[in-house]
């Protein structure tokens, strides 16, 4: 269940360039004999989540072939060990819909729902794609939001129509008794690179969850 039509954001064309782009990914040979979701990818998680994570957008390989958010590559991998340590997974990983994995006080959806050319939507999909974000943070009225990147961060501000504000790792901002925090993004690139350790990201996430009372 989720604060948002999942059919109606299945059937969005809103961005030709994220449609045509999402449409035509194939499998690798890693992954052969998937059928790709190759549809914009849902939010997913506790219906009455306190605590909501926004990442950019589905992997290509990730979300976009499994049908979940933050599903099936090695960002997902990343953020869901940090979470089942702090107690909100039931497991540390995310590797498919049937995985069995659950969510405890927390809601993981994205800035973007389609999976974009190199990882990088334009300014004019992620305002388009905003009103979904809008609509989840209204539902959901969530007590902590934790953006996971700039453009996850500038689309939850948006959302909730605040002014850009500077974007740097653990850092937050309140919007009535809200709190917004920042952290890097868990994607190879920065974990591999030493950018953002698991011990800063989980550093961010405990943070957010004490605020929103997910944990003690």
């Amino acid at each position: 269940m989720t604060p948002i039509d999942v059919a109606q954001l299945a059937e969005c064309r809103l961005c030709p360039r994220l449609v045509q782009y999402r449409q035509s990914v194939k499998p690798p040979p890693r992954y052969a004999g998937w059928t790709y979701w190759n549809k914009p990818v849902p939010p997913w998680g506790d219906p009455q989540a306190r605590l909501v994570i926004v990442g950019l957008a589905p992997a290509a390989h990730g979300g976009n072939r499994t049908g979940r958010m933050f599903t099936g590559d090695k960002s997902a991998q990343n953020l869901f060990q940090v979470l089942y340590q702090l107690g909100l997974s039931s497991s540390p990983y995310s590797l498919s819909k049937d995985d069995g994995t659950r969510l405890r006080c927390v809601y993981v959806t994205s800035a973007v729902k389609c999976a974009p050319l190199r990882n990088r939507p334009t300014a004019e999909e992620v305002a388009n794609c905003n009103k979904w974000l809008r609509q989840e943070l209204a539902a959901l009225r969530p007590k902590s939001v934790v953006a996971l990147g700039r453009v996850a961060w500038d689309a939850v501000l948006m959302a909730y129509g605040l002014k850009k504000q500077p974007f740097a790792h653990g850092a937050w901002v309140r919007v009535g008794e809200t709190r917004i925090y920042a952290s890097y993004h868990p994607s190879p690139l920065n974990v591999n690179s030493g950018r953002l350790t698991a011990a800063q990201l989980k550093e961010v996430i405990l943070s957010a969850a004490e605020y929103a009372g997910c944990v003690e």
